[in-house]
This record gives C-alpha cells, sequence and structure tokens, in this order.
C-alpha cells in the first residue's frame, strides 16, 4: 500500500511538473521545489525521468526555436526574452527586471517596462512583415519589485481587415500584474511603414 501510494504521489508530481512549465517555463529546480513542497533533488530526479533538461538549456533551445519563426520584429527590438511564438495564435516572453529599471530611490520597476514588453510582444505574435499598434488599453494591477521575472503571454484574438485583437498578461509568479487589449496594424505599404517610423521614433 505504501509503495502504490509513493507511486501515485509521483505521478500526481510529474503532472504538476508538467503543468508548471507550461504556465512558466523559466522555472528553476529551486522554485518547482517550493511549489510541490518536496526537495530540490526530487525535483531533479523527476526531470531526468521525465526528459525535461535544466532550465538553461530549456530556455536556451526554446527561445531558439521562438526567435527562427519571429517576422515582425528583429530579435534585439523584442523587449524581454523571446521563449514560444506560434504566429498568430499566441507568444510568451520574460523579462529580468534590475534596478535601472526602478523608479528613482525606489524597488517598483517603472510602468513603461512592463508595458513595453507586452506590446512588443502583441507586434511580436503576428506573422506580418510590417506591424505596429494602433491602440492600446491597459490596466496596472500590482507593482513590480526589481529582482522578479515578468511573464508575458499575448493571444491572438479576432481579426477584422488588417486590424488583429490581441491581449497580453503578464504575470510574477502566480499573481498577475498587468492586463492590456491591444489592436495591432499591419501595414501594407509605405504609408503605412512613415506611420510606423513615426510611432516607433516618437
Amino acid at each position: 500500500m505504501g509503495r502504490k501510494q509513493a507511486r501515485l504521489n509521483r505521478e500526481a508530481r510529474h503532472k504538476r511538473i508538467k503543468t508548471e512549465l507550461e504556465m512558466d517555463p523559466m522555472l528553476t529546480d529551486e522554485e518547482l521545489a517550493k511549489l510541490l513542497g518536496v526537495s530540490i533533488s526530487t525535483v531533479r530526479l523527476d526531470r531526468a525521468l521525465l526528459g525535461i533538461p535544466e532550465v538553461r538549456e530549456r530556455i536556451k533551445t526554446m527561445a531558439q526555436r521562438a526567435v527562427s519563426k519571429l517576422r515582425s520584429l528583429k530579435r534585439e527590438e523584442v523587449i524581454g526574452e523571446l521563449v514560444e511564438l506560434e504566429p498568430n495564435k499566441f507568444a510568451v516572453s520574460t523579462l529580468i527586471t534590475t534596478r535601472e529599471m526602478a523608479f528613482r530611490h525606489t524597488e517598483l520597476v517603472s510602468d513603461h517596462y512592463i508595458y513595453s514588453q507586452a506590446s512588443s510582444l502583441a507586434i511580436a505574435v503576428i506573422d506580418e512583415d510590417m506591424v505596429f499598434t494602433g491602440a492600446a488599453r491597459v490596466k496596472y494591477k500590482q507593482p513590480a519589485q526589481v529582482g522578479e521575472r515578468l511573464v508575458a503571454r499575448a493571444k491572438v484574438g479576432t481579426r477584422k481587415g488588417n486590424k488583429y485583437l490581441v491581449s497580453v498578461r503578464t504575470r510574477v509568479g502566480e499573481k498577475e500584474i498587468f492586463v492590456g487589449r491591444f489592436i495591432t496594424v499591419v501595414g501594407k505599404d509605405n504609408k503605412d511603414l512613415d506611420l510606423m517610423t513615426e510611432r516607433r521614433s516618437g
């Protein structure tokens, strides 16, 4: 009976590990151990049994795959690290916050970094050569602290003509800190290109 219970617990852990990593592929073994209430060595053994590489290799592989699908932006134009991308469907990026991103004399991250990560991801998820933000409605739900990892997820919704509705949600751990709804516009000619250039340089 004890061996059966242990086996069931392991199966539950394996399922939870896969679920947590789908939600946040940058979780470290230490963070997984804390979430599951087990030792780090147990998480490492579970990962090995599941064939899941450590976080550095996992993210490196995912980022290379994601960037290879990127069309609307250059890699350096994406704010944060692009780790997942299914064009015209969804995208995920991560951003490690630093002291330089904080408001003066505080540990609170400036809002425009959170917005920039989200807006660049909303553009990156669109599979077109020329894309820019036409409008946005955003809500900052909680502040981010220096040293925290922001995980932004973009999901493409409806399309009307040359416009896409893209929702982006950003979280730190289990808490959601930002929600944005972006209307991204696909440009088709030089006039659109001039408008996009003005927006990016303005």
